[in-house]
């Protein structure tokens, strides 16, 4: 067994893996946009079918969206052209701090995978009194 084979071989898979996933990444397109209580990230998937898709949260703060497109395969057709991508695509956006995991959906309608991440309400405020050489004042508190 040629070790230094083995060690080169082992070292250029991350590099390998970043190259794909930088590929994958750079073919999916697409919108964030921020609405009243939520996060919602749009991207174009016409032909995907939802069972190959998946939608994920890695590290408690960054969504992954991932999956694979496939052409339908015919004996009978010769192309003239592709065009449209196929294969795998992936995307992964960072959450804001105040994104609820437990408040994710993700619904394929029309070609467009639309995930929303709801957003936790901010916190309450609170008025505590404090009391300053016998006299109080009013201060006010986020909780």
């Amino acid at each position: 067994m040629d070790f230094s084979k083995e060690v080169e071989k082992v070292a250029s898979a991350p590099a390998r893996a970043y190259v794909r996933d930088r590929r994958a990444m750079a073919s999916t397109p697409a919108d964030v946009k921020e609405v009243p209580g939520a996060l919602v990230f749009e991207i174009d998937m016409p032909g995907a079918k939802s069972g190959k898709m998946k939608v994920q949260v890695e590290d408690d703060n960054t969504l992954v969206i991932s999956g694979r497109r496939r052409r339908a395969r015919s004996k009978e057709a010769k192309y003239q052209r592709m065009e449209r991508q196929m294969g795998k695509f992936m995307r992964k956006f960072p959450l804001p701090e105040d994104a609820d995991l437990d408040a994710i959906t993700a619904a394929l309608q029309d070609g467009v995978l639309a995930v929303r991440v709801g957003k936790k309400p901010p916190p309450e405020t609170k008025t505590i009194e404090v009391k300053v050489g016998g006299t109080s004042r009013l201060k006010t508190t986020p909780v």
